[in-house]
């Protein structure tokens, strides 16, 4: 029997959302229970069962970023902040620099020409990336990377009071390699520091929401 795709995706509350997003991972697991159970049968030509763990894990991921379902505070745009008006200084305006500057506009921040125009100068102290062997075959052929990716950030006032003390954000990510398909590996691997990058500025901004005046 056809059955019409529901669309579990409207409602005007995260809390709506995301019950017929369950509803809607409820329903893919009994269809997917249905498919195990038959295949066991001799009249048809799976030879194993159906692993639905795997697919719904997919399916939620594809669900909630399609519904824009996420928890509150999880996005850079969700916090509050103690100040209005931040002076952002960088030695260059790496990506980094320009997806925090996009962050802090999009929590209504104003970004001030000039230190002595904000409440709050931002100083972007370093910003590092690196690459590293993690692991050979038994060939000597490398078989994983390890990347890292560091930035140093730092807030003081006007008065040169931290709100901030210099401190680093530290992130890594593993990337298995294969020389047989390097474009598809350079991709990854850019891809991996795009999202490090994207997690140093949330992660920047959360600290910025918490940040007070030092004594």
């Amino acid at each position: 029997m056809n059955r019409t795709p529901k669309n579990y995706c409207g409602g005007s509350s995260a809390a709506l959302r995301g019950a017929r997003i369950l509803a809607y991972l409820a329903d893919m697991s009994r269809s997917l229970r249905s498919v195990r159970l038959a295949s066991d049968h001799p009249r048809y030509v799976f030879q194993h069962p159906v692993n639905s763990i795997p697919i719904l894990l997919f399916a939620a991921t594809l669900t909630l970023t399609a519904c824009s379902f996420h928890l509150r505070g999880s996005m850079p745009q969700d916090v509050q902040f103690a100040f209005q008006s931040l002076y952002l200084k960088a030695p260059s305006e790496t990506l980094f620099v320009t997806g925090l500057r996009r962050a802090l506009n999009a929590n209504r921040i104003t970004l001030a020409a000039a230190p002595e125009q904000a409440e709050l100068v931002l100083e972007v102290l370093s910003e590092q990336s690196s690459k590293n062997i993690l692991s050979l075959s038994g060939s000597g052929r490398v078989r994983e990377y390890e990347l890292r990716y560091r930035i140093s950030v730092r807030a003081y006032d006007a008065q040169h009071i931290d709100w901030l003390p210099a401190e680093d954000v530290q992130l890594t990510r593993l990337l298995t390699f294969d020389d047989e398909h390097l474009l598809a590996k350079e991709q990854e691997e850019a891809q991996l520091y795009k999202d490090m990058r994207a997690d140093a500025v949330a992660q920047t901004v959360r600290r910025l929401s918490r940040a007070k005046p030092r004594e």
